[in-house]
């Protein structure tokens, strides 16, 4: 069905633009110097005014006042004036040549003497309204035909191919491609099925990663539920271990809260497209969010070091946005460098204004043991395992990641050669 309609349009646009054309041509033709007037102009209007003009000058003058009348014509109208002595045999208006014909009128002069005046022109072979040939006609509707064909077959089957391929995605076929099917074509339509396969493989992404999260999620709450009924248990079993089950079931009932906690900022992250209208000192939070961590520090001897922008506070452009999501951000970035540096190890924390770019980069450094290089790519992904021994690394910096997202930053992770983990932030200064 969508094939017929898109043919029939195809082919009326064609007629309509091949019918303007032929009119456009015509009328092109019609205004040069060289023309032939049509027949109709040359009966109805120039050749009576012409004859009737020399029939008077004859009648007036004879011979002589005609041909002072006819010097004053132009010439294409005089070339086709002609005038025959009456009293002798009249030769036939060019019977020779089918295509022209001829106006004649009788006259007589003040004398008496017979004329007939005759007024020549061009027929048209066979009039035609349009102003087009049959023929022309007949040729430009078959080539329309073809032409209208094989453009439908041309546009129609890629649109054929993704009207399968949305039809599998809607029945949840995330595998869905297009490309392979339409071939190596190089135009919009091919550059449509890309844009839909590369929509696929997002969607694709999305849902496994939910999925994935969903699993994870559903794994992280398992643990400590299952905590949460062995120590219940044991209650029931060992009244004189009450208190200790007690303290056990409240640290779990925090560790569940705050889990509920990070998927609900991190669902809130996610769907967030514009932070907020704040506008804040993002070195003054980073190096509050340092004072923090450095507290925490304290028993496993962790030196935390901070290193401000070289221009002062009052000189630096503000970032516009939500300074809690940005706070979070950086903290679960400091927090997880913590977690994961040895006693008596060391954080660098530094922050930096690039004033040609007109951006802040945060960079958090630490000698831990770092991250797997094939899982340098993943690990703001939520519940990533980022160690050898099975350790994830939770929502923090996925949350992290979300945030500096919608803040219109990026966030990248690596390796350190001499060893440690490094993650660095890039977030753009109010314009």
């Amino acid at each position: 069905m969508m094939r017929r309609r898109l043919f029939w349009k195809i082919l009326l646009g064609f007629l309509v633009t091949f019918l303007l054309m032929t009119q456009a041509v015509w009328l092109l033709f019609a205004l040069r110097d060289d023309r032939e007037f049509p027949e109709w102009l040359m009966t109805q209007q120039i050749g009576p005014a012409v004859l009737e003009a020399a029939t008077q000058a004859v009648a007036a003058g004879g011979r002589t006042r005609y041909d002072e009348m006819a010097s004053h014509l132009p010439q294409d109208q005089r070339r086709r004036l002609d005038i025959f002595d009456a009293s002798q045999p009249v030769p036939a208006p060019l019977a020779d040549d089918p295509e022209n014909a001829a106006m004649e009128r009788g006259v007589t002069d003040l004398a008496g003497n017979p004329f007939v005046v005759r007024f020549r022109y061009h027929r048209d072979r066979q009039p035609w309204r349009l102003n087009v040939p049959p023929e022309l006609l007949v040729i430009g509707v078959i080539a329309g035909l073809l032409f209208s064909a094989f453009l439908a077959w041309y546009l129609v089957r890629p649109i054929e191919h993704l009207r399968r391929g949305f039809q599998r995605l809607a029945r949840g076929e995330l595998t869905a491609r297009v490309s392979p099917a339409i071939g190596s074509r190089r135009d919009e339509v091919a550059d449509l099925a890309r844009e839909f396969d590369r929509m696929a493989r997002r969607l694709e992404k999305l849902v496994e990663s939910r999925e994935r999260l969903m699993h994870d999620v559903s794994h992280e709450l398992r643990s400590p539920l299952a905590r949460l009924q062995l120590a219940i248990a044991l209650a029931r079993q060992t009244p004189e271990r009450f208190e200790s089950a007690m303290e056990r079931m409240e640290r779990e009932v925090d560790r569940l809260d705050g889990l509920v906690g990070e998927l609900l900022i991190l669902a809130r992250v996610e769907n967030e497209e514009n932070p907020g209208d704040e506008y804040f000192d993002i070195a003054g939070i980073a190096e509050s969010v340092v004072a923090d961590a450095r507290y925490e520090a304290q028993p496993g001897g962790i030196e935390i070091s901070f290193e401000p922008p070289a221009a002062m506070a009052e000189q630096l452009p503000p970032v516009r946005g939500s300074s809690e999501l940005l706070r979070r951000a950086i903290d679960n970035i400091v927090r997880n460098a913590l977690r994961f540096s040895a006693p008596l190890g060391h954080i660098d924390v530094c922050c930096t204004y690039r004033e040609r770019e007109n951006r802040f980069l945060i960079s958090v450094s630490d000698q831990g043991p770092g991250v797997p290089s094939e899982l340098v790519d993943t690990i703001f992904d939520p519940f990533v395992r980022g160690r050898p021994d099975g350790k994830n690394l939770g929502l923090g910096l996925a949350i992290a990641s979300r945030a500096i997202a919608v803040h219109g930053g990026l966030i990248t992770a690596r390796n350190l050669p001499e060893g440690g983990f490094r993650v660095e932030i890039e977030i753009p200064a109010a314009v």
